[in-house]
């Protein structure tokens, strides 16, 4: 089974100092909005918006705080037009990124990313330049529980599930994008709390850094994911 890379330890660490200061609730609060607009805002018949509700709870975000959200998407009450945009470059080791951003104004997001890219070591690629080196997937983040990795995989036989690894007593569990809330939803009968459930791009080859690229590269990584409209970020670094 795969193990955590480097870059997601640091993401797990970093989601900690980003929830002291806010910016969680933030991207949470974007995400909402969109998938409100997009799909309605009631959450029995908008799967995505439900995924992003349990998040906003396993977050601490004030109930009021996703209802409004809601409310700014279908029209209820006025707020900023979100437009999703994938990004995709090159950093330091030849290492791929994706980066998923919500954005008001994309001329002035796609402007920062060119810049962010070129003082970081890579450089801003075309679409699909780097996405055909990734799969979407389902990915779901529980506690262990004490359970291994073996003995999860065991409970979920009868489901999609590609993968399963565990670091630091989470365990992260990789399921085909439409089996994603299947398994969720099994993982939640069965008591696992579920720290996150959402669609993500999955490196299929890991590159190794070498020291030398390795700061830079883990640099640059950080400072996208700092960027007010970056969503989330992913690379094939080791």
């Amino acid at each position: 089974m795969a193990g955590h890379s480097k870059w997601a330890n640091i993401k797990h660490k970093k989601a900690k100092e980003d929830a002291k200061k806010g910016k969680v609730f933030t991207r949470i609060i974007k995400e909402i909005t969109v998938a409100a607009k997009q799909g309605g805002g009631d959450p029995a018949h908008n799967p995505r918006l439900r995924l992003l509700l349990e998040k906003a709870r396993h977050a601490n975000m004030p109930q009021e705080n996703a209802t409004r959200a809601i409310k700014k998407g279908t029209g209820e009450l006025p707020g900023v037009s979100y437009e999703a945009i994938t990004y995709e470059g090159y950093g330091p080791g030849g290492i791929a990124i994706i980066i998923e951003t919500l954005t008001d104004n994309k001329n002035r997001t796609v402007a920062d990313m060119r810049s962010l890219f070129g003082k970081g070591g890579g450089n801003l690629g075309e679409e699909n330049s780097v996405s055909w080196m990734f799969e979407k997937k389902g990915q779901i983040h529980i506690p262990t529980d004490g359970k291994s990795e073996e003995e999860l995989l065991e409970l979920l036989l009868d489901y999609d599930v590609s993968d399963i690894s565990i670091a630091d007593d989470m365990a992260t569990i990789l399921t085909d994008m439409t089996a994603l809330g299947q398994v969720r939803d099994f993982l939640q009968d069965q008591g696992f709390t579920i720290k996150d459930a959402e669609l993500a791009w999955i490196p299929k080859n890991i590159t190794q850094l070498s020291e030398e690229h390795e700061e830079k590269a883990y640099q640059l990584l950080e400072t996208l994911d700092d960027h007010d409209d970056v969503q989330n970020v992913y690379t094939n670094a080791s």
